[in-house]
């Protein structure tokens, strides 16, 4: 899809987007996450993913622009990016032998228009083991993501199941993306 512009610096996303065949042009944003004063997670993501899309800094008349955040939800808190090795530990005590929820906003500004959605995936962790956390965290993977896990990468082994989308927890539901892009432009 040529002309969409992904306000987004994650790797992750632009990986996803080429796996799937998805042509796009990533962009800067300007906008400053305040993660305060939602009344939800879910108002929290998508309003995010909203702030991101219509901050994408050199967007040419007619582009489409695709903004998106993604959280770890656990017991009704946000666990964002770990701020530090100490609290990246924590989150994974945390979620060690229990279930989770990976949340991310969406949105794409279409010729004119704001289509803004979420989507959720439940997620079971195995019950882990310090010394697999301390491998973990020394192994840098866990600084940069939601949750101070990937499970596109060693997270994937403490995984016992998911419900939901896979592409989702790794950081954009690309389906569901890719459903909204064609019904947007008229091709479904």
């Amino acid at each position: 899809m040529a002309g969409l512009y992904l306000a987004s610096q994650s790797p992750r996303r632009t990986e996803l987007l080429t796996q799937v065949g998805i042509d796009h042009t990533v962009v800067s944003s300007s906008y400053e996450e305040p993660n305060e004063g939602y009344n939800s997670p879910i108002e929290m993501v998508k309003a995010q993913a909203l702030g991101k899309a219509r901050c994408a800094v050199g967007i040419p008349e007619g582009g489409i622009v695709l903004g998106a955040d993604t959280i770890v939800v656990l017991d009704n808190e946000v666990l964002g990016k770990p701020q530090d090795e100490a609290d990246a530990r924590q989150m994974l005590e945390r979620l060690s032998g229990r279930s989770h929820s990976v949340v991310t906003g969406v949105a794409l500004l279409i010729k004119g228009d704001e289509v803004v959605f979420h989507n959720e995936t439940k997620v079971y962790f195995k019950e882990l083991a310090p010394f697999e956390i301390e491998s973990y965290i020394a192994s840098g993977e866990s600084m940069d993501k939601a949750g101070a896990y990937g499970i596109q990468g060693k997270g994937a082994l403490w995984v016992e199941k998911i419900e939901g989308s896979y592409t989702n927890v790794v950081g954009l539901p690309v389906e569901h993306v890719y459903d909204e892009l064609c019904k947007a432009l008229g091709a479904k």
